[in-house]
């Protein structure tokens, strides 16, 4: 198993793990799906090296991307020093192997290389399975909020309260 940064060469098979993971959203009663995400977004984040990709047998498992600010989602919280995950997809052959608490450690070690103090993350509308599935990963869920301003984030943002969750790091 080795984490890197995605290439322009895995910008398919990111946008198959995104079509995959919306497929599998929507078989979900009450879940909110992605949209088909702009092209442009993931290519800025691969130039900016802040798309990640877990591989195993020379497969890419499982996607997500980070970033350092997320103002709209955070607001006030954005001024924390924070580590935001984005977009966890995973390839349907490995489903089941425990992905998101993979990330948790790559992403202590990655905060903490970069001088942040949280991880955090977020999704959308009272999904259960998926609160369960972030608190046993060791997040602690910090509640759902409706957002102020949505304006210019992915449409889904535009559709429920975001749930958002944050491990405090001790540095």
């Amino acid at each position: 198993m080795n984490i890197k940064n995605c290439t322009i060469n895995d910008i398919d098979e990111i946008f198959r793990l995104y079509k995959i993971a919306s497929e599998y959203q929507k078989s979900k009663e009450g879940v909110i799906v992605w949209p088909e995400f702009e092209r442009s977004l993931v290519t800025n984040e691969i130039a900016e090296n802040r798309q990640w990709k877990l591989i195993i047998d020379d497969q890419i498992a499982c996607v997500w991307a980070t970033t350092f600010s997320d103002e709209q989602i955070w607001e006030k919280k954005n001024s924390d020093a924070a580590v935001y995950i984005h977009r966890i997809a995973t390839n349907p052959n490995f489903r089941g192997n425990s992905f998101v608490k993979i990330i948790v450690e790559w992403a202590k070690t990655y905060a903490n290389d970069n001088t942040k103090e949280y991880i955090r993350l977020d999704t959308l509308g009272n999904n259960t399975k998926l609160i369960e599935h972030y608190t046993n990963a060791g997040f602690s869920f910090l509640g759902m909020f409706d957002l102020k301003n949505t304006e210019g984030l992915p449409d889904h943002y535009h559709k429920a309260p975001a749930c958002l969750f944050e491990i405090q790091l001790n540095n």
